[in-house]
């Protein structure tokens, strides 16, 4: 999936994402059966090699990747659904204190750009794409675009999301910016129609004649 990745030996053996998957799929079989300590004990060990801090206690389905890594965060509660793509300092957390479910639950076929954060027990529909640094702290539906602080939801009805656009993370529409450039191309020739009615439609000033005729004193002869 990664274009860089050039044979899967090279992926074996450096992809800090793979290590810190392979440490997470034994931590979790081993907190499944009630084994203490040595769980959290080996996702920190994962952590300090690989930079990826994944609590034994998420759950996390097949095809996850991991690009680059680096800060990434996954909380003891977090759900993940099939051939996930997260970037480096995506965050998925809970906020509070509360016990019980307090991480987000993610769906399939859903790419978090790069230092995204998803907070709370919310739901992350299927094919969803949250761009780079949002922070998401609501449900998002399926087949739909999060972009900014806090994160907006944009919509794409009924129209599935092309395989090729999911690893796309940078290219994405945000409506208010949109609008701002719409009305930056328009507002300059609107000003100029209004201020052009303005100098026909106004009478001459008292002001201006006295301007003229002190003008005219100074004029060279």
């Amino acid at each position: 999936m990664d274009p860089a990745a050039t044979s899967k030996i090279e992926v074996a053996l450096t992809y800090a994402g793979f290590h810190a998957l392979l440490f997470h799929r034994l931590a979790h079989w081993l907190l499944q059966r009630r084994i203490p300590f040595i769980p959290r004990a080996m996702s920190q060990v994962a952590r300090f090699l690989t930079g990826i801090e994944i609590h034994p206690g998420a759950d996390i389905g097949s095809g996850l990747f991991i690009d680059h890594g680096m800060g990434v965060v996954i909380g003891e509660t977090s759900e993940i659904g099939d051939n996930v793509t997260l970037f480096q300092g995506v965050t998925l957390g809970g906020t509070g204190k509360q016990r019980g479910k307090r991480h987000p639950t993610i769906g399939s076929h859903v790419v978090v750009g790069a230092g995204a954060k998803v907070l709370g027990p919310i739901t992350v529909g299927d094919y969803v794409k949250i761009g780079a640094n949002s922070v998401v702290l609501q449900d998002v539906p399926d087949h739909s675009t999060v972009v900014g602080i806090p994160g907006r939801i944009v919509r794409i009805k009924d129209e599935r999301v092309a395989e090729d656009a999911l690893m796309d993370h940078i290219h994405i529409v945000v409506p208010l910016v949109r609008t701002q450039e719409e009305l930056s191309d328009h507002l300059p020739s609107r000003f100029a129609h209004v201020f052009d009615q303005s100098d026909d439609r106004m009478p001459p000033q008292a002001g201006d004649h006295q301007a003229e005729t002190v003008a005219g004193h100074f004029k060279p002869q």
